[in-house]
């Protein structure tokens, strides 16, 4: 049950990877389209806009997988100075980080919310619905509560937190 979980889990992390990985791509065809467009005389209405709106899905999108993959900031220095008392450290940050994402994405939820509520839209050419491009930072968040829980939860029950640290990393302490 516990592998299956695992790999459910894992596999949640790598898609919101993956999908931010999309986001990207999308921005690189609209600059490439608005580039087009410019030598053409023409104009692409909000491609600005929705450029924007792809930066920040990727950016929220990618922070599970990236926190999985032990590409972010991590506070290894101070841990390494905790000595026997390293695990305590790791929980106490977890804890820390857990709660601080579960905040992040009630509260992205809860705005996203009141836009559609107000029908708020953006103030650019494209007058889009803001709940829309907020969707994906209310998933990248969700997702990365769920990580931080997850890496919590397996580091007090097996004494391991699962991230899977790049080779730099794994190589600097």
């Amino acid at each position: 049950m516990g592998q299956k979980i695992r790999k459910i889990l894992d596999g949640l992390y790598l898609g919101a990877g993956l999908v931010a990985s999309l986001f990207l791509i999308a921005i690189l065809v609209l600059i490439l389209s608005q580039m087009l467009a410019r030598w053409t005389g023409s104009v692409i209405t909000g491609a600005p806009d929705y450029t924007g709106y792809c930066m920040a899905a990727a950016s929220f999108l990618a922070l599970p997988y990236a926190l999985n993959k032990g590409a972010h900031i991590r506070v290894s220095l101070l841990l390494g100075v905790l000595g026997r008392f390293r695990r305590w450290g790791e929980i106490w940050c977890f804890g820390v980080a857990s709660y601080l994402s579960v905040f992040f994405a009630y509260h992205a939820i809860k705005m996203t919310m009141a836009s559609l509520k107000w029908h708020d839209i953006s103030q650019g050419q494209d007058a889009t619905p803001l709940w829309i491009p907020q969707i994906a930072m209310c998933v990248g968040t969700v997702i990365l509560a769920i990580s931080f829980i997850d890496h919590l939860i397996s580091l007090i029950v097996t004494g391991d937190h699962n991230i899977k640290e790049d080779a730099l990393s794994a190589h600097a302490e």
